[in-house]
């Protein structure tokens, strides 16, 4: 890659970071985007200024004949959307590519979702005898008690945390900040683990204002809360396919069941359209369904 390509990245790098306010991993996926498709324009010699609408879609072209999918295609034209804009704001390219591509057609398919019985199986897996179960516990009950993102529950600060008013104060993406009520089940687990088990490891300084620590002291990383929610799900016997947001998904589907106003379920999850809310109508329509099934005379 050239050398004006390769700071044209760090300078977008910057871009995202400090003034978009995206997160380390999405800053990662959207310059890697950005540096295919400049890879790209490279090998079939074309410059930046001369890339186009049919440049674009022969690049979609290219990574289709890679087996890519069509979600890993629609992020890519995301980050090159992105990276059209920088260059827009930054360097007053006009020329944009991305104007009239469509997205690629999504598939939309409805996540598995957990019902309570399991969710309790997995709270029965957890051995509170170790100082990592009762930190499990608080973790699994704030993931399905509030709705969080993995990556929220693992950036909750102490201050975060308000016990009185029974709400923790969440960062979200974009670095947007909400307000989300917490029940007092997961708020006596939370309690529990820093003040009984929190407080006898040794933390390291660039943890200090984070809730969730690792055995070491550090940071609680994304990859170690993926694991230990897969490890409880298979001691519970679920064979379903689990992850952190399976709970973030039971939250919302519970609450949408039980009758909450969709509105304050977008307020609670932190989307920023309820376009992304309506998905758990539908999946209230497949529980409704079931019930129709179960319970109707004429299902029988």
């Amino acid at each position: 890659m050239s050398q004006s390509h390769t700071a044209r990245l760090s300078a977008y790098e910057a871009w995202l970071l400090l003034e978009q306010g995206l997160a380390d991993h999405s800053v990662k996926a959207y310059v890697q985007d950005a540096a295919h498709w400049l890879n790209w324009l490279e090998s079939v010699q074309t410059s930046l200024d001369q890339a186009h609408g049919e440049s674009l879609e022969a690049f979609l072209a290219h990574l289709l004949d890679l087996g890519l999918a069509s979600k890993t295609q629609a992020r890519m034209i995301s980050g090159i959307r992105s990276f059209h804009r920088f260059l827009r704001l930054k360097e007053g390219k006009t020329l944009d590519p991305t104007e009239n591509v469509d997205m690629p057609r999504l598939e939309r398919k409805l996540p598995q979702v957990l019902d309570t019985s399991e969710i309790d199986a997995m709270l029965h897996q957890i051995d509170l005898s170790s100082p990592e179960g009762g930190r499990n516990k608080a973790i699994l009950e704030l993931l399905y008690g509030c709705g969080l993102r993995v990556s929220e529950l693992t950036r909750l600060k102490r201050g975060d945390v308000f016990f009185d008013e029974a709400f923790l104060r969440v960062t979200g993406k974009g670095n947007k900040e909400r307000l989300v009520p917490a029940n007092e089940g997961a708020l006596h687990s939370l309690n529990t683990y820093l003040n009984h088990i929190r407080v006898h490891v040794p933390v390291k300084p660039e943890a200090k204002e984070f809730v969730f620590l690792n055995r070491r002291g550090g940071i609680l990383s994304r990859q170690m809360v993926f694991i230990t929610i897969k490890t409880l799900a298979a001691k519970a016997g679920i064979h379903k396919t689990i992850s952190p947001h399976s709970l973030r998904h039971a939250f919302a589907t519970h609450l949408v069941e039980g009758g909450a106003d969709l509105r304050m379920v977008q307020a609670m999850l932190g989307h920023s359209s309820i376009t992304t809310t309506e998905i758990y109508t539908h999946l209230d329509r497949s529980f409704l369904s079931k019930q129709l099934e179960n319970f109707h005379p004429w299902s029988h």
